[in-house]
């Protein structure tokens, strides 16, 4: 099983937060993290990084609702950066409208889907799928 080098979660609700981070490292799956609590945050984060071409997160754990930038508008700027190395984003959230989950389609992340809170041995089995 391979191993993620770097995760990033994208969460602004602390409990969520420390609960994401624990189950992540308890997967043994991921030897880095990388917290940011909004999505404007991680995108000045994520573009700065790709811009100095260092190492940027091959899994992204993103929530949907918080404040200053939604995941939404995370995900609407973040997917006009061109990237060369290939970033897995799973959307996070407590969300189970809808509305959510068809726009969710629009970036081809509806078996990206995941409610919280995540159970660990669920994101054991997505993360060993994918990884």
């Amino acid at each position: 099983m391979k191993k993620i080098n770097l995760a990033c979660i994208i969460e602004d609700d602390p409990v969520h937060q420390l609960l994401t981070q624990n189950y992540v490292k308890l997967t043994g799956m991921v030897d880095n993290l990388m917290l940011c609590k909004n999505g404007m945050e991680a995108y000045n984060l994520l573009k700065s990084l790709i811009t100095a071409g260092e190492t940027v997160p091959e899994l992204i754990l993103l929530d949907l609702n918080m404040p200053i930038w939604d995941g939404w508008q995370f995900l609407e700027e973040f997917i006009k950066i061109p990237v060369d190395q290939k970033i897995t984003i799973f959307i996070l959230t407590s969300s189970i409208n809808e509305d959510d989950f068809r726009k969710a389609e629009m970036f081809d992340l509806t078996s990206n889907y995941l409610i919280k809170p995540i159970k660990l041995e669920k994101l054991k089995s997505v993360l060993s799928e994918l990884f």
